[in-house]
């Protein structure tokens, strides 16, 4: 038995040691989102999902990084046809809220252009299903359309004519709102996975779209952001691109590769990622309620629990850290390393981040 036990830890170290020098070696420089992208981001997704608070707060950096008043209305008004109409008024009415706060503080935001008029030799299903064909790459057609032709009309008339045909913002900039909006919610995995492509389609990169996700996940909830995850891994996969990029956010120090293997669902409640650290890169400090197994599969580790010496770990060294124990793990400053992270019963809650690793704590020798 101890013997099996060595074969199959020694398995998943070789595999996840490929894998993670392949990605890392094949990794182009990162494509990230910009200020205003990522704010449109966050807009779309606490409109979608009816968090006025943090949509509040949303809005008022989007108008903070340049984004104009009609840009973000054209958001909003867009993610009625994904999100419906209570959704959409809730937002507009936030917004409304935001800039006349603005206004009396003394802040003149930017209104932006207005939408030019229509074709006027057109008529609104000709112009709708132009738009459209051209948004995917090829005429649309289903199953559902043939079922119910209702709808197919009413998407491209409407939808894809009097929408997406408005020129305030361009294809790609409307796929990542309609990206972020289905991101965060809940059964919509189908039209998610489609976005994906169309957005892709459009110009937004792999990375884009993995850094949408991990927006997502740190803003709106980790469940969300792992359904997302879970979803775009399939769709780069088969398209034959990365599935990750450094981690952009503050829980981290450093460059750092986080690769989603098992994902939580109803099922098993547990989440299982393949982590690189590059030199000198380092977690913040945190817990996790349940616990938590690290698994070195490559490299040199440091790891400390809050009280406790810094430890030094090789590769096939297990870590076992308790429910609740304040601690990090990250690289030496002279070489990477990649540990598995395996973090159980997800239902009881999920990481807790708390203050970044400072450069003396991390180059402490006891």
């Amino acid at each position: 038995m101890k013997f099996l036990t060595t074969l199959v830890l020694l398995i998943i170290i070789t595999v996840t040691t490929l894998a993670s020098k392949q990605m890392v070696n094949t990794m182009e420089a990162t494509s990230v989102l910009n200020a205003k992208q990522e704010s449109i981001v966050a807009i779309a997704a606490f409109t979608a999902n009816g968090d006025l608070t943090n949509l509040a707060s949303a809005l008022r950096e989007g108008l903070d990084a340049g984004l104009t008043v009609s840009e973000i209305k054209e958001v909003i008004v867009q993610l009625y046809a994904y999100a419906g109409f209570p959704r959409s008024l809730n937002a507009l009415h936030t917004f409304m809220d935001v800039l006349k706060q603005r206004k009396e503080k003394g802040i003149s935001d930017p209104p932006g252009k207005a939408a030019s008029p229509y074709p006027s030799n057109k008529s609104k299903l000709e112009f709708g299903t132009e738009n459209q064909t051209r948004l995917v790459g090829a005429p649309v057609k289903g199953d559902v359309y043939e079922f119910a032709p209702a709808i197919d009309q009413f998407l491209k008339e409407h939808l894809f004519g009097d929408i997406f045909g408005r020129d305030i913002l361009d294809y790609k900039t409307r796929e990542m709102a309609t990206i972020s909006a289905l991101a965060s919610l809940r059964g919509t995995e189908g039209q998610l996975r489609s976005h994906y492509n169309v957005g892709m389609h459009n110009g937004l990169t792999g990375e884009q779209l993995i850094r949408i996700v991990s927006i997502i996940k740190t803003k709106v909830g980790e469940i969300e952001g792992n359904n997302a995850a879970t979803v775009l891994r399939a769709v780069l996969i088969a398209r034959g691109l990365p599935t990750t990029t450094p981690e952009v956010n503050n829980n981290f120090t450093g460059s750092v590769y986080v690769q989603m293997m098992v994902t939580q669902d109803s099922v098993f409640n547990t989440v299982m990622a393949n982590v690189t650290f590059q030199p000198g890169a380092r977690s913040n400090w945190h817990y996790h309620p349940t616990g938590q197994i690290l698994i070195i599969t490559d490299g040199t580790a440091f790891y400390q629990e809050e009280g406790k010496p810094k430890q030094t770990l090789s590769t096939g060294q297990i870590v076992r850290c308790p429910p609740n124990v304040h601690h990090w793990h990250g690289a030496t400053p002279t070489g990477s390393m990649t540990h598995l992270s395996l973090t159980p019963n997800l239902q009881m809650g999920g990481v807790v981040w708390l203050q970044k690793v400072t450069d003396e704590e991390y180059e402490k020798q006891k």
